[in-house]
């Protein structure tokens, strides 16, 4: 927290202790004590901290705006019984955030217990979680009305906006463990579209070594709805300091997501402690069908994305007779769209389906991978492209399981992915780290990721003294000459004569 600080990332800390007895004898006091002993321990390292011990919180009903000019009057004891009545709801309202205004101003940290004010005006004891609930909505709203979005706002204000970026929830047990990854964290999770999903395959074992794993994530995701889209939670182990520093300061995952799992289970990658991040995401689904594409709303998201006019006429014609599959990320926010290129030497029938065998009669080809300027960066680009994985090389595994509409929910037998890049495109390097191989074609470079599922069983084979050393000496995301292994060549030529024959889908540029 103190390098945070100097670093111009300002906290605010909310105490909680699990071995807190609830409406104990000396509860009160253990609270304060505790509250005391973060600010001191601040203090200590050489940060400036305040202690905010009257409550900031409120219990009982929320007013509506009408209702809230006379909040002074019901919490003076008007009304008790309508109050009693009610759902018990915590909530800040921005008049009730000036000693948090006045410590951040003054450059301190503010520390709070979990205190509310009941509708008696008695300080109670609460769940921290409502609290932070409390003033994720509470500071939404005052940097709403402090700061609205369309106001301009002089670089000498001394107003202090105090909307919230960030969410950090610091446990014992690390991050939300993740039935693809046997119990080891997820490194990103998808609000919109993954939550059911990571309910449904919790395992019971979990309960008791990530107690708190379900309840953190109710929390972000209560948080986030008030917090911008752009904001993030992270859920971190007391243990790895340096990787809430790296997220709070980059807004990324330890490890990006979509990367191969392969580099990701190495001993020195992801471990019980990494950190999961949070984003708002966007739901997606999986079409099959040509016809059900927006066609107006997938060019204007190609069109901005590429930088280029499309010849949609050709296009659409073409996906019409080839599409296999394209994934929508929101409202056309990104998407990817995969076709099947017929192998010409091919002695399969073109009725056959591909299989994700080395002689299938397709080439499970990437056509476009497209989000739009305006969200990249924000995590849509890793969960379009695991939502690819999952349909493609990636299925048949158990992280092959998602939620997505119209997706195949890990049923089927995974097949090779193949695409290709300009040489000079900047994207490029982003491709070799998450590519199998790559081969450069003149003025292209040829990608393709192997089904993952034929790899496992290769590595099994490998270390059970058979097979092919399939990852020995690979090394990815290097830029240079093609990299292509022992045995590839034979496909790649393949490959290549298919899609030397794709024409372009852009226009000219005059």
């Amino acid at each position: 927290m103190v390098y945070l600080e100097k670093l111009g990332l300002v906290s605010v800390i909310v105490v909680e202790r699990d071995d807190w007895e609830k409406e104990s004898e000396h509860e009160r006091s253990a609270v304060v004590e505790e509250t005391m002993r973060v600010v001191k321990a601040l203090e200590a390292h050489g940060a400036r901290a305040r202690p905010i011990l009257s409550p900031v919180v409120r219990l009982g009903p929320r007013p509506s705006p009408e209702e809230e000019e006379e909040a002074a009057v019901a919490a003076a004891g008007q009304d008790f019984q309508n109050a009693r009545d009610a759902p018990t709801e915590a909530h800040a309202l921005p008049s009730d955030l000036g000693a948090l205004r006045s410590a951040l101003r003054a450059g301190e940290i503010p520390v709070l217990p979990p205190l509310a004010l009941d509708s008696f005006c008695r300080s109670v004891r609460v769940d921290s979680d409502d609290v932070l609930a409390a003033l994720a909505r509470g500071m939404s709203e005052a940097g709403a009305l402090d700061f609205p979005a369309n106001a301009e706002h002089s670089a000498t204000s001394e107003e202090f906006d105090l909307t919230p970026l960030r969410l950090m929830i610091i446990n014992r047990e690390g991050g939300v463990p993740s039935y693809a990854r046997s119990g080891l964290p997820h490194l990103m999770i998808n609000l919109s579209s993954e939550v059911d999903h990571i309910h449904d395959t919790f395992l019971p074992q979990w309960n008791d070594t990530h107690p708190t794993a379900l309840s953190n994530l109710r929390l972000a995701q209560t948080c986030l709805n008030y917090m911008p889209r752009s904001s993030s939670a992270v859920i971190v182990s007391h243990r790895s300091p340096r990787s809430l520093i790296a997220n709070l300061i980059t807004n990324k995952p330890a490890y990006s997501s979509s990367l191969p799992h392969a580099l990701l289970s190495g001993p020195k990658s992801v471990t019980q402690h990494t950190p999961t991040l949070i984003r708002h995401g966007l739901p997606f689904r999986v079409i099959r069908d040509a016809s059900e594409i927006d066609q107006d709303r997938m060019t204007a998201l190609l069109e901005q994305s590429f930088g280029q006019k499309l010849e949609a006429d050709a296009f659409y014609d073409r996906l019409n007779r080839s599409l296999d599959f394209a994934i929508v990320a929101g409202d056309y926010t990104g998407a990817a769209i995969v076709t099947k290129e017929q192998l010409r030497d091919s002695s399969h029938s073109p009725n056959q389906p591909p299989d994700g065998s080395p002689s299938t009669p397709f080439i499970t080809y990437l056509d476009k991978f497209a989000v739009l300027p305006s969200h990249q960066g924000d995590g849509t680009v890793d969960f379009l492209w695991g939502a690819l994985q999952d349909e493609s090389y990636g299925l048949g595994l158990a992280s092959a399981l998602n939620p997505n509409v119209g997706g195949k929910h890990g049923r089927g037998v995974g097949r090779d992915l193949v695409w290709r890049s300009r040489a000079n495109n900047p994207v490029n390097k982003w491709y070799y780290e998450r590519s199998s191989g790559h081969l450069r074609l003149g003025q292209w470079v040829l990608f393709w990721c192997d089904a993952e599922e034929r790899l496992a069983r290769r590595e099994q084979e490998k270390r059970m003294g058979g097979g092919l050393e399939v990852w020995k000496g690979r090394k990815r995301g290097v830029e240079g000459l093609s990299f292509v292994e022992e045995g590839d060549r034979g496909r790649l030529e393949r490959w290549s004569k298919v899609i030397d024959e794709i024409k372009s889908s852009w226009k000219p540029r005059i």
